[in-house]
């Protein structure tokens, strides 16, 4: 399958999908053409930067409830003063992230020009904005975001050298499209990110086909005859894999495998079945019923399948 490149022409749109500010649909095309989470990250920037929003914060947890298992913290800037003042415990609490959008959907407008829009904060967390304000840090807008599969929370910020009035003025004018933007942005990261895991963390071949028969829910000598390999065979490549990773527990291995793609969602419908899947149809006023419908045909299956 051929990847995008940059240089790579977007494919035509439609007039229906014309009735979108031209900034989103045209980010969001771009997005299409992703194929990894860095190229995700740099169409944001650029978008924040069209919009004289060039400071870009993104940070996504893997938890709602436990904000300290964070999967990636990405800015736009250089944020070191940020990370030292952040290790005190009170600017922790009053994070835009921990304080908001762990727990609300809505966005909100942030830095020190709309301080008296938010909660009181203490002096600590003053102190930060106003460091913050003459980086060029002086307002933002910061949208909450959700993955429910695995559960994940997300905040992403886009922040400028703006006085209250002019930020205001931008966000009539683009608030719509940084709210899509930035939710789409993050769907898109996530599941490049995800597809990354290997890499990022040199999963050999060998460890990936055993991820994949963890995902199944074979038993140790089950995959040992799999594999044409002995039991404990099979547990030392585990005990690597679980060093590589980080996670200690089969369940926790299979979850991996799913999120990877390697083993299918229980919860989803397999294109490939030759049975179809069943679809539960529900109308208001008129109850609900079950159908069956037969397997949608994959462009491209019987090519892939070759290769």
């Amino acid at each position: 399958m051929t990847r995008p490149t940059a240089a790579t022409p977007h494919r035509p749109l439609i007039e229906a999908e014309k009735q979108t500010p031209a900034v989103l649909h045209e980010f969001l095309r771009d997005l299409e053409d992703t194929t990894r989470s860095v190229q995700v990250w740099r169409r944001l920037v650029q978008l924040g930067r069209t919009l004289d929003l060039p400071f870009i914060d993104f940070i996504s947890a893997s938890s709602f409830r436990d904000w300290k298992k964070t999967l990636f913290v990405r800015t736009s800037y250089d944020a070191e003063w940020l990370n030292d003042m952040s290790q005190d415990p009170a600017v922790q609490k009053w994070s835009y992230f921990r304080s908001h959008a762990l727990h609300h959907l809505t966005p909100i407008v942030t830095g020190l020009e709309f301080i008296d829009d938010f909660h009181p904060v203490p002096p600590i967390r003053l102190q930060m904005l106003e460091l913050a304000a003459e980086k060029g840090l002086r307002a933002g807008f910061s949208v909450p975001l959700r993955i429910h599969a695995p559960p994940q929370a997300g905040l992403i910020t886009f922040s400028g050298n703006h006085a209250r009035r002019d930020m205001l003025t931008i966000l009539r004018a683009h608030g719509w499209t940084l709210h899509v933007a930035a939710m789409a942005a993050h769907q898109r990261y996530v599941m490049h990110f995800a597809a990354e895991f290997p890499d990022r963390n040199a999963i050999s071949d060998k460890q990936r086909e055993l991820l994949e028969l963890l995902g199944q829910g074979l038993k140790d000598k089950a995959i040992a005859g799999r594999l044409g390999v002995s039991v404990s065979a099979v547990r030392q490549r585990m005990h690597s894999l679980t060093e590589k990773t980080g996670i200690e527990n089969r369940s926790g291995l299979a979850a991996l495998a799913m999120s990877l793609g390697l083993v299918a969602d229980p919860l989803g419908h397999n294109a490939a079945d030759a049975d179809g899947v069943e679809v539960l149809v529900q109308m208001d006023g008129k109850g609900e019923r079950s159908r069956r419908e037969a397997p949608v045909p994959v462009p491209g299956r019987r090519a892939m399948a070759s290769e």
